[in-house]
Formats: C-alpha cells, structure tokens, sequence
C-alpha cells in the first residue's frame, strides 16, 4: 500500500470542474477546495492505497509559508512517512517546500501541471519570468499565498525521485513550459511526461492520470 497525498492548487470553481467534465457534477457557484481530487482518493483506495486531500486555508489569509506548515501538520499527524506528495497548479509551490523541510518522509513528488520554483521565487514571479502578466488569468488574484516567495535549500530535493506531468491543453502552458525547460536543462531525478488535457486532468482525464499514479506507487 502506498500513501499519497494529494495537493491542490487554486480554489477550483464547480463551474469550471463541471465545463471540463462535461456534467454537472456539482451545484454552480460554488468552490471546490481538495474535493476535486474526491475521484482520485476513491481510485486510489479501490486499488489498496490511502491518499489524503486537504483542503487548503484561504489563500488571502494563509501565505505559502502557512499552507506549507498545513501539509506539514498532516504529516506530523498522522504519522505519515514514504509518501508520493503530489502537488498541482499553485501546489507545486507548496510541495516543493514540504519536501525540502522533511525530505526523509518524501517517497516521490509528483508535479501536476505545477509551478517548479526556485528558491526566492513566488508564484506570481514565475508568471512574470515566463513573460506573462498573472492577473490577465480568470481567477487569479495577488493573493497571499500566490506572491509569497519560498526559501529553501535546493540540496534537499537532489535524492527524491521526481516526475513531471504536463497537460498539454492547458491555459498555464506558459508557466509549465517554463518548468519543462527548467526539467530538460537538467534531467537528473526526473520523470517527464505529458498528458493531452486541460489543466485538470482529475475531470477530464481521470482514469489516465490514476494510470500515471498507480504506475509511481509501483516502482
């Protein structure tokens, strides 16, 4: 059995999960949270693994520094340890910290269609680095968490295993190109791969990235 646990990024709206999994799957107007992984922890757990799908706090309140610390705390817990951390969209910032403060507990990371920061970066300084302007993106907004810059010591991360998935039919393929640059200068520790979805696969490409997840917890 393997443990996962399962990072989101940005708070989705049902509207959009509902337009990408083509049903209505959910009542419009409202946000999503961890439960767009819901899916995901129930195959996940159909074929003997556990996975863990918090909610993150709210990014105007909570910085990058404190959702980290939440992931952190869930760990600590729940006395988890071996994990496959997977982070996507904004959760790569989140990760990527996580991994670098206890890097003994980490298994593999698994980047979704993430940002892939260095230290000193926010997310928002990704977005420019990339040449793009973050607010001409529908539903992002300079919040706390999205302009905090992570510190950490890249050393940390050297030995964990990594994969990369790119979602080709993204709207964030500006940010992700930067990250697969960033992967093909160096592919010591990485796994690349691509997926042909939108931004979240977990809605219209469940069973494929499930494929993806089982094949990690394999090796």
């Amino acid at each position: 059995m393997a443990t996962f646990v399962l990072v989101q990024g940005g708070n989705l709206s049902t509207d959009t999960w509902n337009k990408l999994a083509g049903r209505s799957d959910y009542p419009p107007g409202g946000q999503l949270g961890g439960a767009y992984w819901n899916g995901t922890v129930e195959a996940l757990a159909a074929h003997g693994h556990q996975a863990f799908a918090p909610t993150l706090e709210d990014e105007h309140k909570t910085g990058l520094a404190g959702h980290i610390r939440q992931i952190y705390s869930l760990f600590t817990g729940n006395s988890l340890k071996d994990i496959i951390l997977v982070g996507h969209s904004y959760g790569g910032m989140i990760i990527t910290g996580v991994a670098a403060a206890m890097p003994g507990r980490i298994r593999h990371l698994v980047y979704l269609d993430a940002a892939l920061p260095d230290s000193g970066q926010s997310l928002f300084d990704l977005f420019a680095l990339a040449g793009s302007d973050p607010l001409s993106f529908i539903g992002l907004e300079p919040a706390k968490a999205y302009t905090e810059k992570i510190e950490f010591d890249p050393r940390h991360l050297e030995s964990i295993p990594k994969t990369y998935i790119l979602c080709t039919k993204s709207e964030f393929r500006i940010v992700t190109g930067l990250a697969k640059r960033k992967i093909d200068a160096d592919r010591k520790g990485w796994t690349y791969l691509e997926l042909p979805s939108s931004h979240v696969p977990m809605a219209d490409m469940p069973g494929e990235l499930l494929n993806i997840l089982l094949d990690i917890a394999e090796r």
